[in-house]
């Protein structure tokens, strides 16, 4: 039970992970926040380093789990079905990808939940 739980939390950092290095484009920025709203360069580096330390942070939980072999190939597969799931976000939502920058003002109540 611990191992699927710990999969699970790679799953989900994985998709965090790759969720901040897209916000920190400015294209998806705008397409997740509005073209309102700025992106201070202190937080594209902030969601840079986030993003990396998530998918470090879950090729760690990955390596937890099993051996080095098959924990690289769990960790490689959930980093492409994460990157499908953001791009398919972007695509159809990208007003839910503000979720992972609650600490920027959105103008407007209903933007995020677009």
């Amino acid at each position: 039970m611990l191992d699927a739980l710990l999969l699970l939390a790679a799953l989900a950092a994985n998709g965090a992970g790759l969720g901040w290095l897209a916000l920190a484009m400015e294209v998806h920025w705008a397409q997740a926040l509005g073209d309102g709203v700025l992106q201070p360069r202190r937080t594209v580096a902030w969601l840079r380093w986030a993003g990396v330390a998530a998918l470090a942070g879950s090729l760690a939980l990955c390596l937890s789990v099993d051996h080095g072999s098959m924990a690289s190939l769990v960790w490689v597969m959930a980093l492409a079905g994460a990157a499908l799931c953001i791009a398919f976000t972007l695509a159809w939502r990208p007003r839910v990808l503000g979720l992972l920058v609650p600490w920027v003002r959105v103008r407007g109540a209903d933007a995020v939940r677009g």
